[in-house]
């Protein structure tokens, strides 16, 4: 009984640190350019040659971890989730080591999951990357404000997108911007983002 009390305890203040560490800082300046790249080691290939050449190399050598994480963003985009999600967590596992490679399997493995349709598990990537280095960077406010709204937690969204806003009012006071901000975003994500920038706009929240 005690045990459980104390598993509880603990999971409850790691649910409240993790619920804390989403509240946005003030401004997010940073550039995070090692973070915020595909991984894509193979290129020039598509289809059974991808996937053959991918493997073939995850197979030859199991602590490749930026192959076996583009195989695991081509099985998510050919909707074999679960075998994405294995090779993604084997290569989540490969990068504890190597802080860089690591936030940039977690950014892929978030997108690969938010396009999947699993909005929760992108969150919980990407809150992974939330206070490390840099510890403000700028792709977190909007894509943290599209993964929220989509979720339905409109404050916490407004609250992301107004630390865009804060930090550069030029560019993320206008949608009319984000094809050039966000260039690598899908149509239905940027016009996502559109309603998040109608309710800021609406209702900008003040700081702090």
């Amino acid at each position: 009984m005690k045990k459980s009390c104390i598993a509880f305890a603990l999971w409850l203040a790691w649910t409240c640190a993790g619920a804390q560490s989403l509240a946005p800082q003030e401004f997010y300046f940073d550039e995070d350019a090692s973070t915020t790249q595909p991984i894509a080691v193979v290129t020039g290939l598509e289809g059974d040659a991808l996937v053959n050449q991918l493997a073939a190399t995850v197979q030859r050598r199991p602590e490749d971890i930026e192959s076996r994480a583009q195989l695991a963003h081509v099985a998510m985009q050919n909707q074999r989730i679960e075998l994405g999600n294995e090779l993604y967590a084997a290569a989540l596992r490969n990068a504890r080591s190597n802080k860089r490679l690591s936030r940039a399997v977690a950014w892929n493995y978030g997108w690969d999951l938010y396009r999947a349709g699993q909005p929760q598990q992108a969150l919980e990537q990407w809150q992974a990357l939330l206070g490390g280095w840099p510890s403000a960077p700028s792709w977190q406010p909007p894509t943290l404000a599209l993964v929220l709204w989509k979720l339905g937690r409109r404050a916490d969204a407004v609250a992301w997108y107004a630390a865009a806003a804060r930090t550069e009012p030029a560019r993320w006071g206008d949608p009319a911007n984000f094809p050039a901000l966000l260039p690598d975003w899908r149509e239905d994500e940027r016009a996502a983002l559109a309603e998040v920038f109608a309710a800021w706009q609406a209702a900008p929240p003040s700081w702090p």
